[in-house]
Formats: structure tokens, sequence, C-alpha cells
């Protein structure tokens, strides 16, 4: 495979405001990426295509299309060069910083880049998939048994990611509001280590985070994300990537790989479950009981009228809890040039 090395995965502190810590992401990714592109791709000069597709990735686990690559012995025929980011929100700093030309995050964040300045990225497909994987979880013993328990409750979650979006969908539920409870913003990583040592009444997150909790923890979880979220993943890219010819082939070769990849886990179960395991070390019978426990399978599906709408619907719960500065409207983000591209068979 004609992989460039592993990049550092990429965090933001827990005790940024929101506007801060957006623009150290921003600031992160963008030093971060300029030099590795210039360095592991060759030394591009300056307004030059890299020599490779920049494609970001959110952590390990089972949307590590890295791995996936790897488990299915799947070989991409151009060049591709990973780096590994904590969450969505860093993905499209470094988006619209030009720092990353390929990255996929939830609806969130491309709903806070809609109310900003910079809109480098379009929204060129949408992953289908779980929401079981998203959960408020508890530490065991812990006398919340209702979403209505969480009134007064100290709660993680990240912020600017699914995890604020259905914890908020959650306490409207519960007739709770955001001011209802103790919000804590972190990182995936502060939290874990905050809700292991007993900081946190519940802890708002997504992927295997839940499964090492359970496992190792006998963390219980309160609420699945099932009916709170859409399962709509996006998959976005940079605007200078779409317009550039060979970028923009990579990029579709790079989706046809995806389609590929995603149906070789859905008929490779057990193997997958075997990879994932080791990749994010806990034991192999947790991760197929999250994989029986799925919503839905992973599919790339193209941009649709459907689509643009649930993003929409996700902004417009943003703003009416002022957690946007305002209303956005966020369709001119889409691309539909790929749809083509997405229709074909894998």
């Amino acid at each position: 495979m004609d992989y460039v090395a592993d990049q550092p995965l990429l965090t933001a502190s827990p005790a940024l405001g929101r506007r801060a810590l957006l623009r150290t992401g921003a600031m992160a990714a963008g030093t971060l990426m300029a030099g590795w592109a210039l360095s592991a791709l060759g030394g591009c000069h300056a307004g030059a295509a890299p020599r490779a597709l920049r494609v970001a990735l959110t952590g390990k686990g089972e949307l590590d299309v890295r791995l996936l690559l790897k488990t299915a012995g799947i070989e991409p025929d151009f060049p591709i060069a990973f780096s590994y980011f904590e969450s969505g929100h860093l993905i499209v700093e470094a988006l619209n910083s030009g720092g990353i030309d390929f990255g996929g995050m939830s609806e969130i964040p491309p709903s806070f880049a809609a109310a900003s300045t910079a809109q480098n990225l379009r929204q060129i497909a949408v992953l289908h998939g779980d929401v079981n994987n998203q959960a408020v979880i508890v530490p065991k013993n812990s006398p919340i048994r209702t979403l209505a328990d969480l009134k007064g409750k100290k709660v993680g979650y990240v912020r600017a990611t699914t995890a604020q979006y259905f914890l908020v969908r959650m306490l409207q539920s519960a007739g709770l509001s955001w001011s209802d409870i103790q919000p804590a913003a972190m990182s995936v990583a502060d939290g874990a280590e905050a809700f292991a040592r007993g900081s946190l009444d519940a802890w708002a997150i997504y992927g295997f985070p839940i499964q090492r909790a359970i496992a190792t923890q006998d963390a219980r979880v309160l609420s699945t994300a099932r009916g709170f979220l859409s399962g709509n993943y996006i998959v976005a890219a940079h605007k200078d990537a779409i317009a550039d010819p060979q970028r923009h082939d990579w990029i579709a070769r790079y989706l046809h790989l995806h389609r590929r990849c995603l149906e070789w886990a859905r008929t490779h179960q057990d193997q997958w479950a075997e990879a994932v395991s080791q990749d994010i070390g806990v034991p192999v019978d947790y991760v197929r009981a999250q994989f029986r426990g799925r919503s839905d399978y992973y599919t790339l599906l193209p941009v649709t009228p459907a689509a643009i709408a649930s993003e929409q619907a996700v902004a417009d719960v943003f703003a009416e809890q002022k957690l946007l500065p305002r209303k956005v409207d966020v369709a001119p983000l889409w691309d539909t040039s790929f749809n083509s591209v997405i229709a074909k068979e894998a």
C-alpha cells in the first residue's frame, strides 16, 4: 500500500472555551498538517497539489478505514496519507485550513462551520449507520435510572459533536434544558479518565469507550442515541481538492474503496470483530455484542434533499439552544458532484 506514516492524534484541551477550542484546533491542525505535508509527502511547494490524498480518520475501532483496508486485504491503487484526529470538529478545522483533503464527521461540526467565516469544506456524501454506539452511560451502582434523573448532575460530553447534540435532545425529551445539568465539556481521553475516577455522574460519549467502560468498570448504559440521532455521518472534502482533477479522481477512488470495505465488513463480522478487538484493547465478546446491537450497518450514500434537511434540523436545534450565534443555512456546504460515483457498484 502506498501509505504515508501515521500522524499523531490531534486533541484539544477541555479547559478552552468553544471559540478558543476551535481556534486552537485550527492552528494545531494547520501547523501540523503543513509540516507533514511538506516532509512526508516530499516537499510540495506552495500552491502545488500534494503527492497523496490527505485523509483524516477519527480515532480507532470500527470506523478506522485504514484498519479496515488492512484487515480486508484491499490495496489502494493511489497514494493515501492518513492522519488521526480525536473528533470531527478538529477535522472540520483542518479541512478549512487546507491541512487535509478529505475526512468524515457527524452532522454537528459542519453546523458550527456554517456559522463561521471559514467554509472551505464541502459535504460530498453520507455515511449512514449505527446510533446505538452513542450513549449516555453511568457508573455501576449509580442511582440515575432515567433521563429525568440527570437534573442537577454533572454530565461529561465532547463539545460540538454528536455527544453534545444527543444529550441536548435527551434532556428535551425528559422536560429538561441544558441549564438543568452541570455540563462538563472535555476530550474523549479526559472524559474517560474523569468517568473512571468517579468525577462524573454521567458521560455522553460515542464509540468503543462505551464498551471499554462496560468491560472494565461495569458501567451501565442509561440511554442510547437511537431516536435522537439520524444515523447520518458526513463525508467531506476541501473545495480545492474537489476542483483539482487529480485529487478529484483520488477522492472518487477512495469512495469506491470505502464502499468495498463496508461491504466486506458486513459479510465478515467475526473477522472484523477480532481485528477491532485487538485494535482497541477490548475483549472480542464486547465488540461482538456491540455489533449485534447495531441499529444499522454502515452504508455510503449520495447527497439527497433528505440528508440536507437532516443536517439543517441539527443546526436549528443548536441555534434554538443558543449554542450557535445565529440560525444558519447548511445547504451551501453540500456538493453533489460525487453522487454518480457513489451510485456505482462497489
